[in-house]
């Protein structure tokens, strides 16, 4: 684990930037192993602080082509205390600027990871589940309450489908997750909508920890299929989503080739320079 370097106001609390990132494409990556990544989550969940609660997000070349377009969407991925490669095309963008970034961090090893660690150190924590259908979250919580019995889950809430929340939505989601009191809130709402309601909110959920994974949920009780670990372990989880979804998918792997394109020519213009 690298040491911190310097702290800055973010979200009404001090936000910690060490040593372990990198700046790829202006936003700052995480450099830290799964394995860290998981230890510093767990020690999140176990301590908690005085301030809002720890948010960790994770970054793709899509989502980095997005949030080009979307100031909310950048925002909230720079205002996360760690910002996860996810996705090989990071990998790609560090190599190719020079970098020192060389494995993914994807969700689901997260989600599975640190539900495991959490289990085995710290019982009792409370988990929430926000987001997806009523019946993806009676799945999550049966499986969950298995896989991880000395875990709570605390409550679940499938909100209503809408393209952007109103504020009394967003009012009740807040006291529902408040009144569960859960340490851990993992959201599954699909990227920009997830990290863009948790960074706006941190201040009122009162958790320990937000974590924003997207389509977990849907890995997790199988209504979509994860690739072999082989797949996984290269970071080609979206070669295989796409290969299942094409025409779902497909801005994703547009977004992808424009963003590598992008740190090539940069790379090309600067070595010229």
């Amino acid at each position: 684990m690298q040491v911190e370097t310097s702290r800055e106001s973010r979200g009404g609390r001090e936000h910690v930037t060490t040593s372990a990132s990198e700046a790829v494409d202006g936003f700052e990556f995480s450099t830290l192993s799964l394995g860290e990544t998981i230890a510093t989550m767990r020690a999140w969940v176990a301590e908690g602080d005085a301030g809002a609660p720890r948010l960790f997000a994770c970054g793709n070349p899509h989502s980095l082509e997005v949030a080009r377009r979307d100031a909310g969407f950048a925002a909230a991925l720079r205002g996360a205390d760690l910002l996860v490669p996810d996705g090989v095309g990071i990998v790609v963008g560090s190599w190719i600027q020079g970098g020192r970034i060389r494995k993914t961090v994807c969700g689901p090893d997260v989600f599975a990871g640190l539900s495991r660690e959490l289990n085995e150190r710290v019982p009792g924590a409370r988990v929430f589940f926000l987001g997806g259908t009523e019946s993806t979250l009676a799945a999550i919580a049966e499986k969950y309450g298995a896989e991880f019995p000395r875990l709570v889950v605390a409550g679940t809430y499938a909100p209503p489908f809408r393209s952007k929340f109103s504020r009394e939505d967003e009012q009740d989601l807040i006291d529902r997750v408040n009144a569960a009191s859960p340490d851990l809130l993992w959201i599954g709402l699909g990227a920009p909508k997830q990290e863009k309601l948790a960074f706006a909110n941190r201040n009122r959920l009162r958790v320990r920890m937000i974590g924003p994974v997207g389509a977990v949920f849907d890995f997790y009780t199988g209504r979509v299929k994860l690739p072999p670990r082989w797949v996984q372990k290269l970071g080609l989880i979206w070669l295989f989503r796409f290969l299942q979804q094409p025409r779902r998918l497909w801005e994703r792997q547009v977004n992808g080739a424009v963003f590598l394109m992008r740190m090539a020519t940069r790379r090309v213009l600067g070595k010229r320079a």
